[in-house]
Parts: structure tokens; sequence; C-alpha cells
């Protein structure tokens, strides 16, 4: 959201920092305390950018000196933080203005007086941002501090967002939601909650301008703050459409406080619109301006609509862009949401964090849905509770208005920390059975904590679905559960158990987030691994700070098979790729019977890491970004998959898929299926149509594997085309081994 009219700056330049101890904290908020000697720190930013406190966990004392005008009469001054990471206590000319807590959530001061006062001045700012304990964690820094993909070690304290300070008239807009309760093509309800801050008792003028619609409501206010609520109705709507559906339609909106004429000095500037003949206008004392769209959202049984229409959700995780968000340029992170959308994705699930306000904006533009995450990774101890419902209720503050948030979640892994991997991979069946029988008793933070955060969030919203928790397997009593962490072929089991585990727990596989197999990064991305020194790598160091998981790789991927680092690095790209791809395969073949969608790897890494990410932290993509891609198109043609080894002898029975995303039908589709080894293949052909948005069985490849000779050793392979009418050629390729 913009922010208020009138005069705004920035205060960007001449920041200094020290660390904190007793005798600092005694003077440094003074107005004349020297500060010539602490370093230089960038705002935004974070300390741990700068030399000088590259290794520390703070606090960290914040100082910068600027110079502004007392404010007219009528007119009221405010500074505003936008985001402190994470705790902050604010002093202006050594008096206290306030704490902070909550690293996404903006936090105004009124500075009125203290300009009128004096016209040079001391900002002054303790900034806590503690380390976190593996688990059970403190504060609500979400992934920053906990994802195995970022550093859990870097401490991501600062003043990270930028520090504006601006005028008002006498009413502020201290606080505004707005979120779409109903669209459709006869009409769209936005519903609207503000909270004004107003200088003493006066009657305002409400004025929304959206969509073509001008509102207006007078509202009397007393001193202090004031909560409103209003509704605006717009009759026969654009809507807003995901990507896959449509045109994603915006709408520009304003929110004015309208003053009387004449209620007081300067009180505002001149209301536009207002005043025709002459007649003296109306004064504007606040106003914000903003961006939203027109839909609706249901998710029913992990099946999504939008607009009333159907959608298959394929996603992948958005981590941080960044392992200092506040230094990730806007332009990195919309060129994130473009990498999505060239790989044939409709959905991120913003992981574990708030992010940069670009993202919001470039998935509103392009389209894109989101998942947005409370920053809530792992146990938490009882003490947040109430925090955390406080920064949710933010949250939907600052975020409601976009219409790409498809869905809130509370709280990721609530139960489990996501950090904690084993040594050894486990059996799917027996993996799935264990977490079923750890979930059935309650636990503080997946029953109370989840269930406050989950009440605060519908309780201001209301509009979108909302998840209390993600990887949380189903549960008594009425054995629901949420989206699933499988990891197969990496934590658990391997890839080609996901059919068989989809057909005894169906409930599993209805929605599936979860990071997959690691790999490196290609050329120099990787040189952080110091390729040089194969096979004598650094493997504690990779483990303590690049997130490698060197057991579950000797298992997948053992390096010693690999003469060169090279080998070894495409062979874990070609693991993660084939894992991927098969995996969305399979739950795009379950489409709807159960499964409403998936959200699989890490998009892009924020750092140089082993992860799972599709691409490194230069944005080169990995081979499992391509195979995504592949495997997101908008028609695909699949089959059963083959076991690893095949047995001469044995009997084959492949069902075929075709897999339409299209809101159209296909019609006279070809699929030919052959299978084929050194010395032989068999053919099979059908042909027929397939409906808009549907998965059809086309035919069975039935064969038995050749006897082994010389002639047929080696692979079994089955090739999959597609001819679409239009002459494209749609192909897939099963391998096997024969024995």
């Amino acid at each position: 959201m913009d922010a208020a009219p009138g005069t705004q700056r920035d205060l960007a330049d001449g920041w200094r920092a020290a660390e904190a101890d007793e005798h600092l904290r005694r003077s440094y908020t003074d107005h004349d305390f020297d500060d010539d000697d602490w370093q230089e720190v960038r705002v935004p930013g974070h300390w741990r950018s700068s030399p000088a406190f590259a290794g520390s966990d703070g606090p960290v004392l914040h100082r910068c000196r600027f110079e502004a005008p007392p404010p007219p009469a009528g007119r009221r001054a405010w500074l505003t933080f936008e985001g402190i990471f994470y705790q902050g206590d604010v002093w202006l000319d050594g008096g206290y203005l306030g704490d902070t807590e909550g690293y996404f959530v903006p936090h105004t001061f009124e500075v009125t007086d203290a300009l009128r006062a004096r016209s040079e001045h001391a900002l002054a700012v303790e900034v806590t941002c503690p380390a976190q304990p593996a688990a059970p964690r403190r504060a609500l820094t979400g992934a920053f501090q906990a994802a195995p993909w970022l550093d859990p070690a870097w401490n991501p304290g600062g003043i990270w967002r930028p520090v504006r300070l601006h005028e008002t008239g006498p009413v502020r807009i201290a606080a505004l939601r707005v979120v779409c309760a109903e669209a459709t093509s006869e009409r769209a309800v936005l519903r609207w909650h503000a909270v004004l801050d107003s200088d003493d008792a006066r009657r305002v003028r409400l004025r929304t301008e959206v969509g073509g619609v001008d509102h207006e409501v007078d509202q009397p206010l007393a001193a202090g703050d004031n909560e409103v609520r209003w509704t605006v109705t717009i009759e026969r709507p654009v809507l807003w459409w995901p990507r896959a559906l449509g045109d994603p339609a915006l709408h520009d909106v304003r929110v004015a406080v309208l003053l009387a004429p004449g209620d007081g000095p300067g009180d505002g500037a001149p209301d536009e619109a207002a005043g025709p003949g002459g007649a003296r206008a109306a004064v504007v004392s606040d106003e914000r301006r903003l961006r939203t769209g027109l839909r609706s959202v249901q998710l029913r049984r992990w099946v999504a609509r939008v607009n009333g229409e159907r959608l298959f959700l394929k996603g992948a995780l958005l981590g941080p862009t960044r392992q200092a968000l506040g230094e990730a340029p806007g332009d990195e992170v919309r060129r994130d949401v473009e990498r999505a959308v060239d790989a044939g994705l409709d959905l991120l699930r913003v992981h574990g964090h708030v992010a940069r306000p670009e993202l919001y904006e470039a998935a509103d533009e392009r389209g894109l849905l989101l998942w947005q995450d409370m920053p809530l990774v792992g146990p938490y101890l009882r003490g947040i509770r109430r925090q955390a419902a406080r920064q949710a209720r933010a949250m939907v503050d600052l975020l409601g208005h976009h219409p790409s948030i498809a869905l809130w979640c509370g709280h990721d892994a609530p139960t489990a920390d996501p950090a904690a991997v084993p040594d050894e991979p486990t059996g799917a069946g027996a993996d799935a059975l264990r977490r079923l029988a750890g979930q059935q008793l309650p636990t503080w933070n997946r029953t109370v904590l989840d269930g406050s955060v989950r009440r605060a969030l519908h309780k201001a919203d209301g509009s979108r679905p909302v998840v209390p928790h993600s990887g949380v397997a189903p549960h008594l009593p009425q054995l629901e559960g949420t989206d699933t962490h499988l990891s197969l072929g990496w934590l658990v089991g391997d890839e080609r158990d996901l059919p068989d585990l989809a057909r005894r727990l169906p409930r599993l596989v209805r929605f599936v987030t979860e990071p997959g197999p690691e790999s490196l990064p290609s050329g120099d991305s990787a040189g952080f691994a110091a390729p040089e020194r194969w096979p004598d790598l650094d493997w504690e160091g990779l483990e303590r700070r690049h997130g490698l998981h060197r057991a579950l790789l000797a298992r997948r991927v053992p390096p010693d098979g690999y003469a060169t680092f090279d080998g070894w690095r495409d062979a874990t790209q070609r693991y993660q790729a084939t894992v991927v791809r098969r995996h969305v395969e399979e739950l795009r073949r379950l489409k709807y019977r159960p499964t409403g969608g998936f959200a699989v790897g890490l998009l892009a890494d924020a750092r140089p890491a082993v992860s799972p990410a599709l691409l490194d932290h230069h944005r080169r993509p990995k081979a499992a970004y391509e195979a995504l891609r592949d495997a997101c198109r908008p028609v695909i043609v699949v089959a059963d998959r083959l076991p690893a080894t095949v047995p001469a002898g044995t009997p084959l029975a492949l069902d075929v898929h075709v897999v339409s995303d299209l809101r159209v039908p296909i019609e006279g589709a070809r699929v030919t299926a052959e299978l084929s080894w050194p010395g032989g293949r068999h053919a099979w052909h059908w042909a027929g149509d397939v409906g808009p948005d549907e998965c059809v069985r086309v035919g069975t490849v039935q064969a038995v594997a050749p006897a082994l000779d010389e002639s047929t050793a080696g692979t079994l392979a089955l090739d999959l085309r597609l001819r679409l009418p239009g002459g494209e050629l749609v192909t897939n390729r099963y391998e096997a081994r024969l024995t």
C-alpha cells in the first residue's frame, strides 16, 4: 500500500551502529551522543552484511541524524519502520517512542511534538534478533533461522525495510485491511476494516474509489483509535483470474479520509473530486492507494476453485530470495516469478516467511497464485501464542488486498524440526505408519498454537481458505490432516512407492509439498564446494554451512562411485530431476482423484548451497528445473512406472493416461506406445477425445519381458507419443534394466 499524502522522506542515509553493552545503553539515546567512531551500516539492510558485525548475534544499536522542519498547524508527523528484524526499541531525541516486534510488521510512531521542538534530530534504535535454538524456538523468524537450505547460524537482524518520515492531517489511517469477500460475474463485494487515529472528536467522510465505484460514508470519530468497517459492492465486475484460467485484471483503489471544509487550518490537501462549481473542497487528511483484484477462492478436500472454476495447482516452494532479504534486488524477485511462470507453474508456496512486496505485486500482475505461510517453522515455546495471533492479523492487514494470495497457512511442520534429517532413509510404509501413530495425541504446537493462529487468520480475513499447519498427517478425531511432506526418494522410501502409497493411503496424496532430493549446482556456482579437492572435500563444512546431507547422498548418489566431482555433481542433478519429474507426473495422473495439486522443490537458492532448489543462487537452472517444466506442460502423456529392474518373463500391464489442463476438449488425439529392447519392439496405438481439465486412461501396455540373452541384455524402454490435432507432438520415456 502506498503511504499517506503530504511530505514524505526516507531516512536511509547516515546510519551508524555499535554492538550493545550496558555502558552504551545508558547514553546512546541522547541527542548529543557522539557516534563518530561507530561503524557505518546500510539501512535498509542487515547488520551481518557489515564486516564489523559479520559474526554478531546482537543486540546492535543503530543511530542516524536528520533535519526536518516542524509540521504546519493542523498537521501531524509520523515515523514509520516498515520492518525491523526482529525486535526494536525506538528513541527520538532522547525520548522513548515505543517498541516493535515482528520482522515484517510495520510500526508507526507519532513524532509531531518532537519535530516542533527542534529542527535537528537523533534517531536511536536497539535492534534485537537472538540466535534461535534448534527447537523449540521463541521468535517468529520462520525459515530464516530454521530452514535447512538457509544457514540457520546466519543472523538476519537489522532494519531491513525502509524508515520513513511523513505527514497527515488530524486524522490518520493507522491500519487498513481489504479483502474480496465475494466475486461472481454479477457482483463483487469488498470488505474493509480501518483503524482511524484522530487527534480529537470530529466527523469525517470516508471515500472509497474502486472498479468504477465511488463510495462515501460519514463517520463520527472519538479522540484516539477508531475501528471502522464497511463494504463496497461492484456490479458486473471485471474479475481477476489465475494465468491458467484468464486475465489477471487489477483495479486501482483509493481510500481517503475527508475533513469538512474549514475543519482546522491546513488540515490536508484539497480533494480533487470535490468542490464543483467553485465551492470549497473537502480536504484530505490521509489516504491510501493500492491495487487489488476481484475474485473468490475455495478449497474443498484440497481441490481449489477460483471464481467457481476448478484448478489443479502445479507449484513449487519459494524460500527467501536472498539470505539477506532486505538487500535482494526488486527486479530479481520479479524475475523469480517469471521463472515460475516459464516452468508452467500456477502456484508458489511462500515458505515460512513473508517476502518482499515486489513478489506479491508481480504475482498479482502475472496471475500466479500464492500459498502464504506465517513465519512459523518447527516447534515453538508456549509464550509466543499471543504474539503469533497478533502477527497473523498484521499479515492480513499487509497482504490481504493481493488477489494472488489464495491460501493462508499458520505453521510449517509444528511437531518436527525441519532441519533434523535422519542419517538414513526409511521405508515409505513404515515411516507413514510411524508418523500416523505419532500424531494421534494432541500437542501444544499443533493443537493450541496452531488453533489460535488459524482463528486469528480466519477472523481477520474469512474470504480465503485457512490451513492451520503444513505437513501434518491424518490424526484423530477427524482423520483429516493437511498437505503431506512425503519426500519419497529422499528421506523415505523410493519415488516408485508413490502409486502404491496413493492406493493404500489416498489422504496422504491430496496435496503434496516437500522439497525432495538435493543436488549440487553447476559450473562456477559450485565453487563453494572446492571441486579441485575431489574426492577429499570438506564434507563436514559442506554439511555445517551449505546444507549438504552426506549420509542421504551417500545412499541415493554415492560419491565414491564417481571419478570426478563433475560426474558426481551431474549425477545428483539427474537423480533430483528423475524424482521431481516422476512425482509430478504421478500426482497429475491422480488429478482430483484425490490430488488437488503439489508444491515441489524449492524454486531458487538464496545462497550457495547443496539443496532441493531447481535454480541455483545465480539462478542457473539445474536439470530438475527442465524436468519440472516438461512435467508441467498443459498436456502430458504418462504411464505406470516401469520397475527399476525387470526380470525376463515378467508380465507387464502398464496403464497409459493423457492429462490435460486445457479448458477446451482435445478432439482426435492419437497416442502411440512403443516397448523396445535390443533386438525387438512392440507397439500399441489408440485414438480418441480428451475432455477439458481431465485425466483419461487411453489404454494399457500388456507384454512379457523378453528372455535375456546377448541380443536382449540392456535397457527396456517405453516410449509414449501423443499427437495433438494441431500437429504438436508430446512425448515421454520410461526405462528399466533387463535382468
